[in-house]
Formats: C-alpha cells, structure tokens, sequence
C-alpha cells in the first residue's frame, strides 16, 4: 500500500504536472515544466483561452512570440484537477484564496503537491500563500517559486529560480525538473522568506519607482526601507536573512529595477504622476499586483507590531491619502531602529584560568 505521508516526488512514476493560471509568469512556467520532461498542461480560466491558444499555439496576449511546445495541453479549468501530481497555481493573489478553497471540489488529489508561483500575500489578512496552503493540505505536499524570472527572458535565454518547500524531496526534484528545462534553479527550506522576498521585491519596485523623479538616492532609500521592514517581519514569522538577500529578495528587485516593462516599477511613475491607483491596470494593460499587496503588507506588519513607517506611508500614497511630496519627505528623513547592541560578555571562571594557566607556559 502506498504511503500517503510521504510528498509525490518520493514515489516513483510522477509526471503530471498542471499549471493553473495562463498569465505571462504561469505560461513560462508551463514551457519550463514541459521541457523538463513533466506531461504538462495549462489550464486557462474560460473553454474560449483555451481554444485560442490552442489554434495559435503561442500566448499572445500575454507571452506572444514564445512557441507553445506541442506536448503541452491546453484546456480550461472546468476540466479539474484528478489527473495531476502537481499543481502550480499561477493565480493573481486576490484570487487564491478562493482557488486554494476550491481545490478539493476540483478534484485534487489528497497526495498531490501544490506549488504557488506568487509573489504577494493574500487577502482579506495578508497571509503567505505557503501558510494558507499548509493549514489544508500539510507542509510535505506545499512549495513555492520565486526568484529573478522575467517570463519572456525565462523560455528564452534562462533564469536563476528558487524552490521552496519543508520538504526535501519537492524542493529537490522541483529545481531537477527546471535544471533540465536549461534555468537554474536553488533549493531553499525557507518558503515563508522566498515569499516574503518576492513580496518585498514588488512593494520596494513600486515604491522606488514613485520616488525615482526625485533622485536616485531617495529611489534607493524607499525600496532599501521597505526591504528593511519586511525582514523584520520575515525574521519574526522564522524566515532566514539568506532569503531575503539572495536570489528570491535582491536579486529579483535588480531584475525588476532594469527590466524595461517592469510593470510595478511603471505604477509608481503612475502614481508620482498623479495618475489614480484604480486607472493605473488599465494604463499598463495588465493587473499589477504591488497595488492591492502594499495595503495588505502595511496591515500585516501592523498588526504584528512591526515598526513599518515607509511601507504604511506607501499604502496611503496608493489610497490617495498622502501627497507625494509627503510621501517623498517621508522617505527622506525616515531613520531605521536602532541597531540592538550587545555589551562584551567576559570569559567565565574556568575560561579565564585556562588563558593564564596557557600564558604562563609560553613563557616557560
């Protein structure tokens, strides 16, 4: 009889993987899954996506000019989830709580792994993905994805990914299967931090891009503050410095500071400009996610006592309730906790003794 505790990469024959979610990120995604040799399938939000994109075998309207690979399948997501081993959820955040919710009437398998590929928190609390996850299904069937991974750039020329997951063997044969798709691909144990990074990543490019027309040292305090106060959060809930400096935090923010269609970093030039939060999707073409996630992030640290002055003031220049010019000097002269020193502690009795008792035979 099979083990049913144990993930679905610890058993041998797992080669169904599902990508829910035909954004431009969750496209790449299943590119990269079909590449690596998963029987993969994309599954689009209305029978109509679908049956486009399998006419035209390319994205258009979100990855255009980026070949489908042949064995990929297309359907919608009326056609459930019963034949997956996998599952990546390429959702907008606003929308996984009710996806994740529904997951069992969609017939997902109860040992089947589920992978969110979000960089953001969920509403209406502002609870990691990965925790909301875990409490429904155990933390040896839960991963996430993050790092540097612009999707066009990704099924074209590569990316540096992270797989996160408590689970060894999903977090191992997740950065095997996207190290054979040709991208590289860190093992982590830190989900909430590579959350948490990738959540930072995007209020930071907002927050910098507001500010860039006043200089690139302010650009560079508001996203340098708002990572600060995210890591104080992220160290509360047990999350590693090492993800928040490596590949999932810094690198990823690089990555969308250069990118030239950086689509957070473009609403923040949108809000300085005076243009309203709720016209800016519309100006860029697509959701931008940094908009409902900065509100959420403010509250959460709020709410767990962290001392967040730069993001809460973000959230109130998205709410139109601070000016610029305020939200600009408060990022100016904002001036981070004190750092926590600690006095020298002297060596004990026994330590002490032992010194001597060495120093005086080298004098012998």
């Amino acid at each position: 009889m099979a083990d049913r505790s144990r993930p679905p990469f610890a058993r041998p024959g797992v080669r169904r993987a599902v990508v829910v979610g035909a954004g431009s990120f969750g496209t790449a995604v299943a590119v990269l899954l079909a590449r690596g040799g998963l029987r993969t399938t994309l599954q689009t939000r209305t029978a109509e996506q679908a049956e486009r994109l399998r006419i035209d075998r390319e994205n258009r309207a979100y990855l255009p000019e980026v070949a489908l690979p042949p064995e990929l399948r297309i359907e919608s997501t009326d056609a459930g989830l019963q034949r997956f081993d996998l599952v990546f959820l390429g959702v907008p955040c606003g929308s996984l709580h009710e996806v994740i919710a529904a997951l069992p009437a969609r017939g997902l398998d109860r040992r089947a792994a589920v992978v969110s590929l979000a960089k953001g928190l969920v509403p209406p609390d502002g609870r990691a993905p990965s925790r909301l996850l875990r409490e429904r299904l155990g933390p040896a069937r839960v991963a996430v994805v993050g790092g540097p991974a612009h999707a066009r750039e990704t099924v074209t020329e590569g990316a540096a990914l992270v797989a996160a997951s408590e689970s060894e063997e999903l977090a191992r044969a997740l950065a095997r299967t996207f190290i054979r798709a040709g991208v590289v691909c860190e093992e982590s144990n830190d989900a909430v931090g590579v959350e948490l990074a990738g959540a930072a990543k995007n209020a930071a490019a907002l927050a910098s891009g507001a500010t860039e027309a006043q200089g690139l040292n302010a650009a560079g305090a508001a996203a340098g503050h708002i990572f600060a106060e995210v890591w104080r959060f992220a160290e509360a809930q047990g999350a590693r410095p090492a993800s928040m400096i490596g590949l999932a935090g810094t690198g990823d923010l690089v990555a969308t500071a250069l990118a030239p269609g950086s689509r957070n970093r473009r609403a923040g030039e949108l809000l300085a400009a005076g243009v309203p939060a709720s016209e800016i999707p519309r100006r860029i073409g697509q959701a931008v996610e940094s908009l409902d996630l900065v509100p959420l992030l403010s509250h959460a640290l709020g709410r767990a006592g962290v001392e967040a002055p730069v993001t809460s003031g973000l959230a109130r220049l998205i709410s139109g309730e601070l000016p610029l010019d305020e939200w600009v000097a408060l990022v100016r002269t904002t001036v981070p906790p004190r750092a926590r020193w600690r006095r020298p502690v002297r060596p004990g009795l026994w330590a002490r003794l032992l010194a001597r008792m060495q120093g005086q035979a080298l004098q012998l």
